[in-house]
């Protein structure tokens, strides 16, 4: 059964480490910093959620528990406070959204019967 957690747990945590990756493809790709700052507060949130239930699988124990619920509910908090704050600052500087290079829904409409 240990083995089966270790394993498991590992899994966990790589599955968290390419969420990272992922945030962090995001601050390279995404335009503008709302998007940017979108990317990381999601993805930071829940890599850091798989990373420490990662590692409590691969040690398992009673007081492990209690840390890991309590790194998961300050880090969700305080999180979700730091991207607004981030955003904020973005807006308050006069960070500019980037213009989107095409539209959909403007291409379906003249022709369109369900329009009214």
């Amino acid at each position: 059964m240990s083995s089966a957690l270790t394993v498991v747990g590992n899994a966990v945590v790589v599955l968290g480490a390419l969420v990272f990756a992922t945030a962090a493809l995001g601050i390279v790709r995404f335009p503008d910093p709302y998007t940017r700052i979108s990317a990381v507060g999601t993805a930071g949130g829940f890599g850091i959620v798989l990373v420490v239930t990662g590692a409590l699988l691969v040690q398992p124990s009673l007081s492990g528990l209690v840390k890991v619920v309590a790194i998961v509910v300050l880090h969700l908090t305080t999180s979700a406070i730091g991207t607004i704050a981030l955003a904020r600052s973005a807006h308050l500087t006069g960070a500019r959204l980037r213009r989107r290079h095409f539209d959909e829904l403007a291409t379906a409409g003249a022709d369109d019967p369900t329009r009214g």
